[in-house]
């Protein structure tokens, strides 16, 4: 079956194909020629994910599933949520990210965090939404030099090292993404619409 991860990012692609079985074949936005900058106008994770899968499955007619996930911090109230990846400017730069929350959280005892991810999932005219939760704390400064995003600023719970410290197959086993693409891989395995999608 194929199916397409609407992403242009090759390390979040990279960390998701790892997953995927290999009765799917998985695509990426760059694979099927979309390079058009998809507006995430919605003001929620569940909304920007649906935003992105409908895009493809609408303009290109393929099964497709899209992620949206923030990193949402107890003492900013849930901040920076949903604007995660343009925290610090629309150039969605991760180190600038970083830096602000950094600044922002300065001489604040309370570090605890969440990374959230939802997914969409567009599958023969019926929608599938799935998420992951990954529980933590924001550290003092960048460590490590794996992950992406916030990743170098955040201890999972239970965890000495950072996801950018963490060898990708722990990460992929305790992460918010990794929770949710197991959740939706679990459907398409047990779901009987995988067996008519590859006819």
């Amino acid at each position: 079956m194929k199916l397409v991860f609407a992403t242009h990012n090759r390390n979040k692609f990279k960390e998701v194909k790892k997953l995927v079985p290999e009765t799917i074949e998985l695509l990426s936005l760059t694979d099927i020629s979309c390079f058009d900058e998809i507006p995430e106008t919605g003001d929620t994770l569940e909304a920007n994910a649906r935003i992105k899968a409908d895009y493809v499955t609408e303009n290109y007619g393929l099964p497709c599933f899209s992620d949206d996930t923030g990193l949402l911090v107890d003492a900013l109230n849930g901040q920076p949520g949903v604007y995660s990846a343009r925290y610090a400017g629309e150039q969605k730069n991760a180190n600038d990210n970083m830096s602000k929350l950094l600044s922002e959280l300065k001489g604040q005892t309370d570090r605890k965090a969440h990374f959230k991810t939802v997914i969409a999932l567009n599958l023969l005219e019926e929608n599938y939404m799935f998420e992951g939760v990954a529980e933590g704390e924001i550290i003092g400064e960048k460590i490590g030099e794996g992950g992406f995003g916030y990743d170098p600023i955040f201890k999972p719970k239970g965890y000495t090292q950072t996801f950018a410290q963490l060898p990708m197959e722990i990460k992929n086993q305790i992460s918010h993404r990794g929770k949710a693409i197991t959740n939706l891989i679990e459907f398409l395995r047990t779901n009987p619409c995988q067996n008519k999608a590859k006819k």
